[in-house]
């Protein structure tokens, strides 16, 4: 089980470069008045997004793979997996978002201010800070 566990540690951190980057993508089209800088946003947020998700894909995969292999068995009446598979749907539906708000960037539909992003961007470090203890040290 060495191996699943440590193919998802790797697919989870490309994956959360992305979902730490990309925000701070947004944050910064939004505060921009240059058509040039936006065009060029666009193009970066789609190929970001585009190479984050299967990412994603392969942490989910590896994930319920260890989950359906023993850890569910293991640990499926502690709260701490409850808590982090929770967290977990939390991630992915923020991912999708994400792909909804590149969308919406690519049409000039943007409807956020660069605040709004700021504050966007944080969600995945403060469920990274709850997720990875709850793993490691398996508290409830």
């Amino acid at each position: 089980m060495l191996w699943p566990k440590a193919l998802h540690l790797v697919f989870m951190v490309a994956w959360f470069a992305g979902l730490f980057y990309l925000p701070r993508l947004f944050v910064n089209h939004a505060m921009t008045e240059h058509k040039e800088t936006r065009e060029q946003f666009k193009i970066m947020e789609r190929k970001l997004y585009r190479f984050t998700t299967p990412w994603m894909v392969l942490t989910l995969i590896f994930g319920f793979w260890m989950l359906y292999d023993y850890a569910w068995a293991a640990y499926g009446s502690m709260l701490w997996l409850h808590i982090k598979l929770m967290l977990m749907i939390i991630l992915v539906v923020y991912h999708f978002y994400c792909g909804k708000l590149v969308k919406d960037f690519a049409a000039d539909r943007n409807k956020n201010s660069h605040v709004w992003y700021r504050y966007f961007n944080e969600v995945p470090a403060i469920v990274l800070f709850i997720m990875i203890p709850l793993a490691v040290l398996k508290p409830f």
